[in-house]
């Protein structure tokens, strides 16, 4: 996938937040104060964002009337977005309150769009190399430095994937299968190991194999993406959900916000204790779940309670709904769990592919054709032309279609 988007940067954390009631208010308190100075200061200018800073409208979004200083109007929809791995929070889509929101990852995240997200990469700590959403990605990463975003897309509507030009042709004649862009979608989910200089993706020549690497993979994406893609039902947008016995429920009422120090899990009960709520089963997989060697569930509830210095707009934070809150801490759950549940598989399949290799080197060039088991290196894809990627693959599209304010309304030249 050569085409990749660094992540995003805010600039201001207040413009995202777990409820977007929470946006709505701080919202409301930024544009309801007069005094400029004081305006600004709930602002928090940066080198890329003042009050007055003229910029062009995010791609799709009606220009604002005016600069930040003199807005009045109510505030724009919240959006959902991914932060970090796995948290599902909410932005003001506003491009005068975001120091870089990557106007080419908003050309292409539509309803046909699937990102890859790489997470913070160290090979010393546990937990998945991607993620995967239908959401617009911040690729915040809470274990250091952040990967980039790589949309399976490069255009709307699910146009021209963003694959190395001619590598599902090559797949598909050496396996013997149609190799469609959500198969390498899916076969990169199953297969991406850790390595001194990154991540890296084998390839096989093994037909079955193959197979096998995509059925896992697509489960993953499904999992992921919360049932949006390669689901197993006829529709293929069925959710992913526990079997009876294993299903997350809360048992004891959970507080609209908890401290520090408040939340537990509890092995022998598989209980997690948050304040005076519970919730059960839990299985002790989905509360260990690490990525980068971040524990995921405590992140999530530290993401909710993190102090905020009085008279901020971060400190606004109106009355939680715990029922929707309650919500999506048992769909986390639910998705922490079951990707733990393929772990042993993962590694199954990273044997394979490891003999394969092994045997590749042993005798190279000695085995061609679908379901030779010989694997797909480098230096083949180097030798049929297909690396190092066409520089123009590595750039955005041009996206012709979709008309673009600039600054002060009219309409921008691509």
């Amino acid at each position: 996938m050569p085409w990749s988007v660094p992540p995003l940067r805010l600039g201001r954390s207040w413009a995202r937040a777990p409820d977007p009631a929470w946006l709505k208010a701080r919202w409301k308190t930024l544009t309801r104060t007069e005094d400029e100075g004081e305006r600004a200061a709930l602002f928090e200018p940066s080198r890329s964002r003042t009050l007055r800073s003229a910029v062009a409208p995010l791609p799709g979004r009606a220009a604002p009337d005016c600069l930040l200083a003199h807005e009045q109007g109510s505030c724009p929809e919240p959006v959902r977005l991914l932060h970090g791995p796995y948290d599902q929070q909410w932005l003001i889509p506003d491009h005068r309150l975001i120091d870089s929101a990557r106007a080419q990852l908003w050309r292409v995240s539509d309803a046909h769009q699937t990102h890859l997200v790489e997470t913070a990469h160290d090979p010393g700590r546990s937990g998945p190399l991607l993620t995967f959403t239908t959401l617009l990605p911040d690729g915040h990463s809470p274990a250091g430095r952040p990967g980039r975003i790589r949309p399976l897309h490069r255009r709307p509507g699910g146009c021209e994937p963003n694959v190395l030009p001619g590598l599902l042709e090559h797949l598909s004649g050496r396996l013997g299968v149609t190799v469609e862009a959500e198969d390498v979608l899916a076969w990169t989910a199953a297969a991406v190991r850790g390595g001194p200089n990154g991540r890296v993706v084998p390839l096989t020549s093994d037909a079955a194999l193959w197979t096998r690497g995509v059925s896992l993979g697509r489960r993953t994406v499904w999992i992921h993406t919360r049932g949006a893609r390669c689901g197993p039902g006829p529709d293929g947008t069925d959710r992913p959900r526990l079997p009876g016995g294993h299903r997350p429920y809360v048992r004891a009422p959970l507080p609209a916000a908890c401290g520090p120090g408040e939340v537990s899990y509890d092995a022998g009960e598989r209980a997690l204790h948050v304040a005076g709520g519970r919730v059960a089963p839990v299985d002790s997989s989905a509360w260990e779940f690490e990525v980068g060697g971040v524990q995921v569930l405590e992140e999530w509830f530290a993401r909710r309670a993190e102090p905020a210095a009085p008279g901020t707009l971060a400190a606004v934070r109106p009355r939680g709904r715990p029922q929707e809150g309650a919500s999506e801490l048992l769909e986390l759950i639910t998705v922490l769990t079951m990707l733990a549940e393929l772990r042993t598989e993962q590694r199954d399949l990273a044997m394979k592919l490891e003999e394969e290799r092994t045997q590749g080197a042993a005798g190279r060039g000695t085995a061609t054709g679908p379901g030779a088991g010989a694997g797909i290196g480098r230096s083949e894809l180097e030798s049929v032309g297909l690396l190092p990627p066409p520089a123009v693959a590595r750039r955005p599209a041009s996206v012709l279609d979709l008309a673009e304010e600039g600054p002060g309304g009219q309409l921008a030249l691509l």
